[in-house]
């Protein structure tokens, strides 16, 4: 399977942001990891990576998935991190964490938790009866 390696731009309000997908293969599944980073174009970039590595019940793609995908087995939810809407929900979701570190010129997160948010169902809206 070829590496893709592509750096990607994404425009969100007056900030475009740089990223890109890279994956860490190792024989035993358990060591590998997707890492999505981001980070706005210009000087002064601090990154956001978020890192996804397999766990109980969460399973990165290697050879049994396409590139990019990640998936929570019990739901069998998945998303693709080569997907411009995928990437910015996520954006969305933990850029906050870059204002909870503004010193850091790297933001190192598990991604997990971003993934949970934005494939959590959204609460019906309640109905009225007349």
């Amino acid at each position: 399977m070829k590496e893709n390696r592509r750096l990607r731009r994404m425009v969100v309000g007056d900030t475009t942001w740089l990223w890109t997908v890279r994956r860490r293969s190792h024989r035993a599944h358990g060591h590998c990891r997707l890492k999505l980073t981001l980070y706005p174009e210009g000087p002064g970039r601090r990154r956001l990576v978020l890192v996804f590595a397999p766990a109980e019940n969460r399973a990165v793609s290697s050879c049994y998935f396409a590139a990019g995908d990640l998936v929570r087995l019990p739901d069998h939810t998945w998303l693709n991190l080569y997907e411009p809407g995928t990437v910015r929900r996520l954006l969305d979701a933990a850029s906050p964490a870059l204002d909870r570190s503004p010193s850091a010129p790297t933001v190192e997160l598990d991604g997990w938790p971003y993934f949970d948010t934005i494939t959590a169902p959204t609460p019906a809206a309640p109905t009225t009866t007349a």
